[in-house]
């Protein structure tokens, strides 16, 4: 157990940790050294080791023997069931937020997609997508559903950085977000359901080929996420 100064290290480091999952600086089949995370995070074992178990709790690092704690590596199902999960629950967050979402959160996710659609593949514009995702989140105003959504998105981020980074595909994503805010501005909740189902999908299609493509190259895969 830790002590009351460790306990705020420990989630600082826990942070910095999904950060470089999110980012594909940490990578599935990667070991995490206690000694190791401690000197490149400044901090001392105890908050790494409190980091890692959270980690464990959610599903991302498992541990593997004569390795020790190493990131965990979906396999092709794990992550089909995954997005077939996003596809339901984002989905049903876009049906909500047609119904729940004020005037002025449908104009902020218009003017967050509208920014998107400026930077192209940039790094800024990958925030601004996990933003946009967020806000739309809130605008369906049910803490279940956020909750679920939460958990879902740890999983993810085994797969590493986003699939925005793919050729073309930024801009697909920006279109599908004005399909998805164009129902909710109608409030029509079956179609912003439906253009959400179908934006994941679409990302799903991505993910899917890098799978394929790297599954040539090595055992295990390095995928990214949307």
């Amino acid at each position: 157990m830790m002590d009351d100064d460790s306990a705020p290290q420990g989630n600082a480091a826990y942070m910095r940790l999904m950060a470089e999952l999110r980012e594909g600086r940490l990578n599935p089949g990667d070991r995490l050294l206690e000694t190791e995370l401690a000197e490149r995070l400044g901090v001392s074992r105890t908050p790494v080791r409190e980091a890692i178990r959270q980690l464990e709790a959610d599903g991302i690092v498992t541990h593997v023997p004569r390795q020790g704690a190493t990131v965990r590596r979906l396999d092709y199902a794990e992550v089909m069931e995954l997005y077939e999960m996003r596809a339901v629950l984002e989905g049903t967050a876009a049906r909500l937020a047609a119904r729940a979402a004020s005037d002025i959160e449908i104009e902020e996710l218009i003017d967050m997609n509208q920014q998107m659609a400026t930077l192209g593949n940039a790094p800024e514009a990958f925030i601004l997508n996990r933003q946009f995702h967020a806000a739309l989140l809130d605008a369906a105003k049910n803490r279940f559903l956020a909750r679920s959504i939460h958990t879902l998105q740890k999983a993810l981020m085994i797969l590493g950085p986003t699939t925005l980074t793919e050729p073309d595909r930024a801009e697909k994503a920006v279109e599908e977000h004005f399909g998805i805010l164009d129902a909710i501005k109608a409030r029509d909740g079956s179609l912003a359901e439906a253009a959400m189902r179908a934006h994941i999908e679409a990302a799903q299609r991505v993910r899917v080929r890098d799978l394929r493509a790297s599954s040539h190259k090595s055992p295990g895969y390095d995928g990214d996420l949307l």
